[in-house]
């Protein structure tokens, strides 16, 4: 596995839950971390090791991914001298990427791109002209006729269409949950355990639309509170604090920051809402679901949709605050039955069985 950090994100919990899965089945996991950041625990039996870049000449930007993909093919041979030769290399997240399309020891047949999120969303949204024209093609080239995970159809489905890319394999497995360790982790306390309250778990950033969030619960007429828990800059949570006076709903808006273990908050939670404009898979209302905790989401391009089927289904939202307004308030009053779902194909068992599978393609 190789990523460009740990930082308290989705894709980097996916990473470590997979890592964590495959080693209680036996097999061997080594995690290249590109950076020394870590929000998580390491699991035990993982080899984890950090392959970070200490270069500092000012023409440093200039050939950091060349720089940095010698640096990890150094450290990938020294691996395997040590501990013999990988069978599948992963690597997560488009940073990562970028080098590792770059790494002269990877043999290509065994290495999979893994998309965590929707492309077009994240690098193409603010482009435009040159800039546009220039990202198409950077991305293009590290992905075409590169074998290719999606964590959704969606977002295999987007890199084609909105980069030309034609991959040369590509598979589609859905991030992977211990429902065990969720169980655990919820069963912790909470301190609103027995309160009615919505909550929101994510970073603060544009893409996961916390202005849409709260100017939905506003209308929403919903008296319970809103918990936000998840991370960002200053600037980010500032501007939504400043929201929150604005629409008056200050005082029913609980701020609660990163937490390496929300899951007594969720378990606890008469419902979970997103509010995003993308979302790659969409970990936490899986994360919901298993803690049988209803949820709402916007029907945004990605994971959701496919998620949310059935009686879920009821739970998105059009793109738009009044809409997600609307089925928050419809939920919330008229709460489907998730005591019953069949949640498998979610399961770590399921998910390590289909990454095993990709060193026989």
């Amino acid at each position: 596995m190789i990523i460009d950090g740990l930082p308290g994100g989705g894709a980097e919990k996916v990473v470590l839950t997979l890592s964590k899965g495959l080693i209680e089945r036996g097999h061997r996991v080594s995690l290249f971390s590109l950076r020394a950041v870590c929000d998580y625990a390491i699991p035990p039996g993982l080899d984890y090791q950090i392959i970070e870049d200490g270069c500092r000449q000012p023409w440093r930007k200039l050939t950091e991914l060349s720089r940095r993909a010698e640096s990890l093919d150094r450290a990938i041979v020294q691996s395997e001298k040590e501990q013999g030769s990988f069978d599948l290399v992963v690597s997560h997240l488009h940073k990562t990427d970028r080098i590792v399309s770059r790494c002269r020891h990877l043999a290509p047949e065994k290495t999979w791109f893994c998309l965590h999120g929707v492309f077009s969303a994240s690098y193409l949204a603010r482009r435009k002209g040159f800039s546009l024209w220039l990202k198409k093609i950077k991305t293009r080239r590290i992905y075409q006729h590169r074998n290719v995970i999606g964590v959704s159809q969606y977002v295999v489905n987007d890199l084609k269409r909105s980069f030309a890319v034609q991959p040369k394999h590509e598979r589609i497995i859905f991030n992977p949950f211990d429902f065990d360790a969720v169980h655990a982790a919820a069963s912790q306390p909470c301190e609103m355990a027995g309160e009615p309250y919505l909550i929101h778990v994510g970073r603060f950033h544009e893409t996961k639309r916390h202005d849409r969030l709260l100017r939905a619960y506003a209308k929403s007429g919903i008296a319970a509170p809103l918990v936000l828990i998840g991370q960002g800059n200053d600037e980010a949570v500032n501007e939504v604090k400043k929201l929150a006076t604005t629409l008056g709903i200050q005082d029913r808006v609980i701020f609660k920051g990163f937490m390496p273990n929300p899951y007594p908050w969720i378990r606890h939670a008469k419902m979970l809402v997103v509010s995003s404009d993308s979302e790659g898979f969409g970990n936490v209302l899986v994360e919901a679901l298993i803690c049988q905790v209803p949820v709402v989401s916007t029907r945004c391009p990605g994971g959701p949709v496919s998620i949310m089927t059935g009686e879920l289904a009821r739970g998105l939202a059009n793109l738009d605050a009044d809409s997600l307004a609307a089925t928050m308030a419809d939920v919330w009053s008229k709460p489907p039955d998730v005591s019953r779902l069949d949640l498998q194909a979610y399961s770590i068992e399921a998910i390590c069985k289909q990454y095993i599978a990709l060193t026989a393609h």
